[in-house]
This record gives C-alpha cells, sequence and structure tokens, in this order.
C-alpha cells in the first residue's frame, strides 16, 4: 500500500513578528515626549522616526513607493527617508496605534518570505530599546532566523550595507555560524546587530574579525 505524498510547507514566522509587534506597540505606548525624541540606533532616525518606518510598509502600495523612487533619483535609501520622516510628522499615538492596527499584517517585500518582517521588526525593535533601556528579550531561535536571513546573498543586497567576505561568525549561544575568514564570536542578538551594523553591542564581540566589522569602514 502506497503512502500519501508528503507536503511540505514552508516555515513562516507570522506568529512571532505579530507578538514583537504587539509587545513594541506597549512599550512605545508608555513613552516620554523625550524618550519619542532620543537618538536610535539608525544613524540620524530617532525613536519616532523609527516606529513611523516599522508603519510605512503597510501603507505604501508597490506602484507607489516606485514613483517615489523614481522621484528621488532611483536612491532606495533617499526615498526611505523622506517617506520615513512624513510618516514621522504624525502623532506617536497614531503611529503605536498603526503598530497594533497591522501586526498581523503579512506585508513582506516581493520575493521574499516572513524572515524578512521578523528580522525588519526584531533589528528596529532594538534600534529603539537599546537606547531607552527597554527590556528587549526575545527567544533566541528567532535570532537564528535573522542570521540566516541577513547572511544570504539575496539579502544582502538590499538589507546589509556591508561586506561580509573575509569574515566567519558563530553565535555563543546557540548553534550557529557562517563564512570563512576570521572569526567574530558574540550572542546571536548581537552578532545580528553588529551585521547590520549597529556597534550598541560591540562589547559582546570577541575573535580576530571583531575589532575590523565594527571598525570605521568595518566590512
Amino acid at each position: 500500500m502506497s503512502r500519501p505524498a508528503v507536503r511540505f510547507r514552508p516555515v513562516d514566522h507570522w506568529e512571532a513578528i505579530a507578538s514583537e509587534r504587539r509587545a513594541l506597540a506597549d512599550q512605545l505606548e508608555g513613552l516620554s515626549p523625550a524618550q519619542w525624541g532620543t537618538q536610535s540606533l539608525c544613524e540620524a532616525w530617532t525613536v519616532r522616526d523609527v516606529a513611523a518606518h516599522l508603519v510605512l510598509p503597510h501603507k505604501t502600495s508597490i506602484p507607489s513607493f516606485l514613483v517615489a523612487l523614481v522621484a528621488a533619483g532611483g536612491s532606495f535609501r533617499r526615498v526611505n527617508v523622506t517617506m520615513t520622516a512624513k510618516e514621522a510628522k504624525r502623532a506617536p499615538a497614531d503611529l503605536v496605534g498603526d503598530i497594533r492596527r497591522y501586526a498581523d499584517s503579512r506585508t513582506k517585500p516581493p520575493g521574499f518570505g516572513s524572515a524578512a518582517p521578523l528580522t525588519e521588526v526584531l533589528i528596529h525593535g532594538r534600534d529603539i530599546r537599546i537606547p531607552l533601556g527597554l527590556d528587549d528579550r526575545v527567544p533566541v531561535e528567532q535570532w537564528t532566523t535573522v542570521l540566516d536571513f541577513v547572511v544570504m546573498p539575496k539579502a544582502r543586497r538590499g538589507f546589509v550595507s556591508r561586506s561580509l567576505d573575509g569574515f566567519r561568525f558563530v553565535a555563543s549561544d546557540v548553534d550557529w555560524a557562517h563564512g570563512r575568514g576570521d572569526e567574530v564570536r558574540a550572542p546571536a542578538a548581537s552578532l545580528a546587530l553588529a551585521i547590520m551594523g549597529r556597534t550598541a553591542r560591540s562589547a559582546d564581540l570577541s575573535g580576530p574579525g571583531a575589532s575590523r566589522l565594527v571598525g570605521p569602514g568595518g566590512g
């Protein structure tokens, strides 16, 4: 008797994404005006700007984004900054409300799976929480998904602004490693932040490649 074919479904992360969005909204809701204006880990962006940036993908259609991209001379960075600045003019309460409203949204960049929005909310969540000293603990398994994502050649073209060549990245708190070259070892969350260009957890990094990764022009 033959057995029915097993259908494998790709792993998705939507429940984790929704949970993280709601947790972030809960923390943002209690911020003071000064905290909303705090510099985030993103260069030239405040906490308010990062919150606005997290809302944008759910309110911007692909055609309207392409029109804005053309107007910005084809610069993804320029259109991102411009659109975020416009969204950030809204009241903080409205931004929090939208993060909650879109918590269950399955919007994702064309050609990518749910690992992309998971990476977005986890990294930008730390961009907000770390400068404010807020709790930023999530299951380490979610960070291994982020690490798997950011080292993909396809993701590196759109999400990571540095070269990862010449490094071997090793997570110290979970079985994960990638690359060849000078070793950089750290907990998975700190490793992901460093790969994404954040230096806030650089003290967690060790190995012969650590100083080169976070130094001037690192990567």
